[in-house]
């Protein structure tokens, strides 16, 4: 099956030439020519692959990459940057993004980055686990002990994600917030969502409050 390809990109001729080129190699396109578009589309038919421009008018490429990981996009994100600042790359690559090409670029070297996010996708494993818990990512699941999977919601699930990502990190507050619930919602909804996490997960607890700063996975 071809890789979906979503292209976001407000340049009218680049877009259509990243259209027929892409077209030409066996992926399936779609293509948006702002950021709004492009979440309406990926609401539709979550893309496996984004080209995505960092600079456009309205929601900025930033804007567009941290929102498609909010709601739960895995593939590749390759941003195109006319920019090729260390700061502008870091900002991509914070906000989600795979890898990046700096404009002008040749067409053979976007192919092959998508290429190889394809492969990377193929190999990153959507389970995790920390001692006797595995998380099923893809599926929205845990099971603990080898006892049976239980559903997570979204947000349970992506604010799980980010306690595992990292054990020995602790996640604040503010940072979940602004990962999980784009910065709109207030301080309290994380202890609301950890207490959640805590009465599924069961005993003994995984969760831990560091206080005055967050949460961490450890007992």
């Amino acid at each position: 099956m071809a890789e979906r390809v979503l292209i976001v990109e407000d340049d009218q001729p680049v877009r259509r030439m990243l259209e027929r080129s892409l077209a030409k190699e066996g992926f399936e396109v779609r293509a948006a020519a702002d950021g709004a578009a492009a979440l309406a589309l990926s609401e539709r038919s979550t893309p496996d692959l984004v080209v995505l421009d960092l600079t456009m008018p309205g929601l900025s490429g930033v804007d567009v990459c941290r929102r498609l990981r909010q709601s739960g996009m895995q593939g590749g994100v390759l941003m195109l940057t006319a920019r090729d600042a260390v700061e502008d790359r870091v900002r991509g690559l914070d906000a989600g993004a795979d890898d990046y090409v700096v404009k002008p670029f040749a067409i053979e070297e976007v192919v092959a980055r998508l290429r190889a996010l394809t492969r990377r996708g193929e190999d990153r494993s959507t389970r995790v686990r920390f001692g006797d818990l595995t998380v099923d990512l893809t599926a929205g699941t845990f099971a603990r002990g080898g006892g049976p999977a239980v559903k997570l919601t979204r947000r349970e699930c992506q604010l799980l994600e980010m306690l595992l990502r990292d054990p020995r990190a602790v996640v604040s507050r503010e940072a979940a917030i602004e990962r999980i619930w784009n910065g709109a919602a207030v301080e309290n909804v994380v202890d609301r969502y950890v207490a959640r996490l805590r009465r599924k997960l069961g005993d003994p607890p995984l969760i831990r409050s560091v206080w005055g700063v967050g949460f961490i996975l450890g007992g």
